[in-house]
């Protein structure tokens, strides 16, 4: 049996066109650009920097893939918000530990399957929120208003890759 060769640059998702380096970095600055904001806002309002590490793991797969499926707005409303309040739920009724988080857990990947808005990010956020949310239900608005930043970059994420892939397209026409 022959091996298989390896490609030279790594492969795109099936519905994703890479594009050159200089449209991969200006796509990169987004998320980045979102995240410091975010870190930044969280900072003023709040000291819990770790229950928001998960959305900046969302922003870059939104960077990688805008168009995919489990980047979309429901998915990433349904399964970040749904996990953020189970996993803020397990440490009410549990505590933190990993009882509650353990509950968390199961509870949000067994959402995100019966709602079909698997969105992986959200497992550490139901994670994040079992073992740290005993500082109070601001945290869980707070993290609204980071999912809401993270729904903008979802919005200008997909229009600068819309308008990058046309203007790479009309360059090679």
């Amino acid at each position: 049996m022959a091996p298989t060769p390896v490609p030279a640059e790594p492969m795109a998702s099936p519905g994703r066109h890479r594009m050159g380096w200089r449209g991969e970095l200006l796509l990169a600055v987004l998320p980045t650009v979102t995240v410091l904001l975010m870190l930044w806002l969280l900072e003023l309002l709040s000291n819990q920097r770790l229950l928001f590490a998960s959305l900046a793991s969302s922003c870059f797969l939104i960077y990688l893939d805008p168009g995919h499926r489990s980047n979309s707005t429901r998915t990433l409303v349904l399964s970040q918000l749904a996990a953020a309040g189970l996993g803020y739920g397990a440490h009410l009724l549990l505590g933190p530990g990993y009882v509650g988080a353990a509950l968390a857990l199961v509870l949000v990947i067994a959402f995100m399957i019966l709602t079909d808005s698997m969105h992986p990010p959200a497992v550490a956020t139901a994670l994040n929120f079992a073992f740290r949310a005993g500082s109070g239900e601001g945290n869980l608005l707070l993290f609204g208003l980071a999912v809401g930043l993270v729904l903008a970059l979802l919005a200008v994420q997909r229009g600068s890759a819309y308008i990058l892939g046309r203007l790479a397209h009309s360059s090679q026409s």
